[in-house]
């Protein structure tokens, strides 16, 4: 099952520099840990330690908000178009704060 995910400018340092990336999975879940494995720690700057996205992200299933469609659990189908985006209130801002932050501890 081929996924194309789309990859924002601020997390490409995880992907090599690649716009996009295929992965694989059922779920949002599934695919994101496929990711994981593929390029280690991108998943922990989309998802919270308690499992859930992070405010400040947005995941969208061929133009679908993931919230909207189960969150993690939202369901794949081979050829879905993934997208990640950084929230527009925040944004780039939130993602360097949340950096500063994990590397602080």
């Amino acid at each position: 099952m081929a996924i194309e995910v789309r990859i924002p400018t601020i997390l490409r340092s995880y992907t090599g520099g690649a716009k996009t990336v295929d992965g694989a999975g059922e779920s949002i879940n599934d695919l994101l840990t496929d990711l994981d494995g593929k390029f280690p720690g991108l998943r922990g700057r989309l998802v919270t330690e308690e499992g859930g996205l992070h405010r400040f992200v947005n995941v969208y299933v061929n133009d679908e908000d993931v919230r909207f469609l189960g969150a993690l659990d939202a369901k794949l189908a081979d050829g879905d178009t993934v997208t990640i985006l950084p929230a527009v209130a925040g944004g780039a801002f939130a993602f360097a704060a949340m950096a500063a932050l994990s590397t602080a501890r």
